[in-house]
Parts: structure tokens; sequence; C-alpha cells
């Protein structure tokens, strides 16, 4: 593992940790897509599968359970204790269609056409547009607390870090393509291009995330 992927697991890790903290701090799910949500669960469960039948590293093994784990509770605080809290109408992206396409991406595309390879392949065609139910949902109000921003921005970071990683690996490893997660993690950052642009313009001069009217 090089330093590049390193920080971007961390980056991926501390997202995670700023919306669950947000969650319970404020006992609201209000601006939060749970539609988003539901997605980047069901992109683990495809993903992490080969849990049960081959094993990397301890690391590697952790880290996917961790995935699961936070992505199930997430979803839990939003239809459970927080339900009453969830912006329903706001949360309107026809989220079917990018699951669909995600499937016949799968279908078409994938890294090897096999049970698990296919998964994983709809697994990373689907995490490249999960994000979208979020962005849409911020578009509708045009605004977004502090926290939520920082959460999205340390997914969109997390994802761009992986491309310096994949540059990386390219140069110092012989052999290595994986043209199913280049061409999906280079959509997945250019959809995050506006709210990058919005929280260096903005956030991080201390002012609230709002889109220009």
């Amino acid at each position: 593992m090089n330093i590049f992927r390193l920080f971007a697991d961390l980056l991926h890790l501390g997202s995670i940790f700023i919306l669950i903290a947000r969650l319970n701090q404020t006992k609201s799910c209000s601006g939060i897509s749970l539609k988003t949500q539901g997605l980047y669960l069901l992109v683990f469960i495809t993903r992490y599968l080969d849990l049960f039948f081959s094993f990397v590293s301890v690391y590697n093994t952790l880290m996917k359970i961790f995935f699961l784990a936070s992505a199930g509770y997430i979803v839990y605080l939003m239809t459970g204790p927080l339900k009453p809290t969830y912006e329903k109408a706001l949360d309107a992206f026809r989220v079917e269609f990018i699951v669909g396409g995600a499937i016949i991406f799968a279908l078409l595309f994938p890294h090897k056409y096999t049970v698990l390879e296919v998964l994983w392949s709809f697994s990373i065609y689907l995490e490249a547009v999960a994000i979208l139910p979020q962005l849409f949902q911020m578009t509708r109000t045009g605004e977004a607390d502090n926290i939520t921003s920082h959460y999205v921005f340390a997914l969109g970071g997390y994802r761009a870090l992986y491309i310096v990683n994949w540059i990386y690996r390219c140069y110092t490893e012989d052999d290595y393509s994986d043209y199913v997660a280049w061409v999906s993690g280079v959509v997945q950052t250019v959809l995050y291009a506006d709210f990058f642009y919005i929280y260096f313009t903005r956030v991080m001069k201390g002012k609230a995330f709002k889109l220009p009217v």
C-alpha cells in the first residue's frame, strides 16, 4: 500500500466519522440523503461478499467490516431513531435509474465474468454515482450546514486521492491496470467539481455553503 491510498482510506474513514458524529450530536438527519446512504450500503454489501471466501490482510478485513457496519448503522439511524427529521420530500432523486445503469454496465463491462466480479463491478459503477441524491438534495435547498459540507468534501477527496494512487501504481507496478475502477473513479470525482469549487471559495473561508442564485 502506498501513501496516497493510505491517506485516501483515512479520508474515507473520516467522512464516515464526521457523518455519524453529526447525526448523533444533532439528533437530526435533515439535509442528509437517505437514498445516498442506502446506495452506499448496497455498494459495500455487493463489494465485500468476498469476506466469506478470501483473506487479503487484517487491515483489509477490518476496513471491509467497518464500512459494512457503519453504512448499516447510518441507515438504521435515519430509518429508526432519526426518522422524524428525515426530509423525504427533498430526497427526491430517482435512484432506480442509476441502479439500473450500474447493473447494465456491470453485465456488459465487468472486471471478469464471475458472480463475485460482476457484483464487484456493479459496486464500483454504483459508487461512482451514489453521491448524486445527496448533491441533488443540496441543489434543491441551495445550502448545507458546514458539517454536512465537510462530510461531502471528505468523500470527494477520498476518491480524488485514489486517482493519484492509481497514477502512482501505473508508474511503480508492472502490468497494473483496472479500467473499471479508473473510469468510474474519474466520473465520480468529476461529479464533485461544482461542490469542490463552492467548498473552497466559501466554506474554507469561513462562510456558509450556499449555491449561487
